[in-house]
Formats: C-alpha cells, structure tokens, sequence
C-alpha cells in the first residue's frame, strides 16, 4: 500500500498541474480574503440595509474572512478527484497501471489517500494566502481575527473540506469515464445546479428540510462560515453533523467507483 501511495502521488506531483492549481488555490484564497475583509469591516456595509446579514462578531468575521475562498477552493480539488482517473481512462493508462499493481483494492486505496493528502496540501496552501491576507487587513482595522479557538477548528477542518471534494470528485471520474464529460457535470453541478436547486427548496416549508443536506450547504455548516457575506449560518447543522454529511457524500461516491471498479473489465 505505501508503495502504491508513492506512485499515486508521484503521479500527480511530476505533472504541471499541481504547481498550476497550487498558484489558483493560493492566489484565490489571498483574493477572497482581501475582499471579504473589505467589503466585510465597510462602513457602508456595516451601517447599510443588509447589516444584519453582516458577521456581528469577531469569530464570524475572521471565519467568513478565512474561509472566503473555499468555495473555488474545493472545485479545484472536486477537479483534481475526477482527473486522477479521468486522465487514466483518457490516456489509456488504468491497464498498466492495473497490471503493475493486481490487487485494484490497493490501488483505489492509495488514489482515496493519495486524493486526501493533495487535498489537505492545497487546503494548506489556501490557508497560508487567505490568514495571512486576511488578518494582515482586520488587524489594521482594529480587528482580533483570532478571538476564539473555534477559529483554529475552522481552519484546520477546511483542510479536510478539501479533501473530502476529491474524494467525490474521484467518484465522479469512475462513474463518467469521459474526463472531459465528467469535469463540465461534476463543476456544474457543484457551481451551477447545486445552488440554484439549493434556493429553489429553500423556498418550501419542506425543502428547508432538505437544504442542509446539500454538499455545499454542509461545506458551509462544516466551517461555521455562513457563506462569507451571510455572516451566520442559515442551515439547522452543527459543524460536526456537517462533517459526517460531506463525509458521507464523499464515501458513497469513492466506495461507490472502487465497487464499480473492482468488478469492470478494464482493457
């Protein structure tokens, strides 16, 4: 297993794409955080209309500050997942690398793995661009970005967040062998349909039920971020319920591939 966690991340790293999307990750979160953290401490925001949608508290702004980037963060690492297979089908490599390591238990194993670790390196990376922004921009405000402890739960569970979108991506990659295919479906559902289905429940008495099932609403839920400019969260889930949801989603779609996988003829 370790030897095919060496090669699943080797595979990834002697790529031009992970200095590629560790440019995206980092400069998407600084960005994110600069404009939260403006647009957030506004006098015309904070005395405006919309106030109350507003973060109240220290420990609400630095999260939505943080966290702000997260959003694109996790479609990065959503595209990360369905490529790790994707490009195996589309360059027809998932043969050899079948036939270099029998047991297809322990290569979807090491990709479940290797995909947590790359997550959690961009996770990293996303952090080290958005607390460094974002603090450097509440603390000249007059602003405490780190008041609470559960600042650092957030943080550290973003890490995870990233991470467990891989997973799903990945999923999606064995279940649309078509990486292009599975990309465009995998980034509009997330991006585009998700949200728009997300509003429309939102708008019955029963759908509100729904709501914070969704992967995006538990992404929210799961680092307590309202969703950057909404300040508070809207949805009835507390950060670790949430956790076991998006943690959920991620196993049906990974257990889900590597079940498909074990049993297709791949040739």
């Amino acid at each position: 297993m370790t030897a095919a966690i060496r090669a699943e991340l080797r595979k990834f790293f002697t790529t031009r794409l992970w200095w590629g999307m560790a440019i995206a990750v980092f400069l998407t979160g600084a960005a994110f955080a600069v404009l939260f953290a403006f647009v957030l401490t506004s006098d015309a925001v904070r005395g405006g209309d919309g106030a109350a949608a507003v973060p109240q508290t220290e420990v609400q702004l630095a999260k939505s500050v943080f966290t702000g980037g997260i959003s694109v963060g996790y479609l990065l690492t959503l595209a990360i997942g369905v490529m790790t297979i994707g490009s195996e089908y589309r360059h027809k490599t998932i043969t050899s690398t079948f036939l270099a390591s029998p047991r297809r238990g322990t290569v979807m194993g090491a990709k479940v793995i290797s995909l947590l670790v790359i997550g959690a390196f961009y996770g990293v990376l996303s952090l080290i661009g958005s607390v460094s922004s974002g603090a450097l921009i509440l603390i000249s405000k007059g602003h405490t970005p780190f008041a609470d402890p559960s600042i650092w739960r957030t943080l550290g569970l973003s890490l995870l967040v990233l991470g467990l979108w891989a997973l799903i991506g990945l999923g999606v990659g064995i279940l649309i062998p078509n990486q292009v295919a599975a990309l465009l479906i995998a980034v509009g559902v997330a991006w585009i349909i998700e949200p728009i289905l997300g509003l429309v429940l939102g708008l019955t008495d029963w759908g509100k039920n729904i709501t914070p099932y969704l992967p995006s609403e538990a992404t929210s839920a799961m680092l307590d971020s309202g969703g950057g400019f909404g300040g508070q969260s809207t949805n009835g889930l507390v950060w670790w319920a949430a956790a076991l949801v998006l943690t959920a989603y991620a196993a049906v779609m990974a257990g889900f591939g590597t079940w498909r996988t074990l049993r297709a003829d791949i040739s």
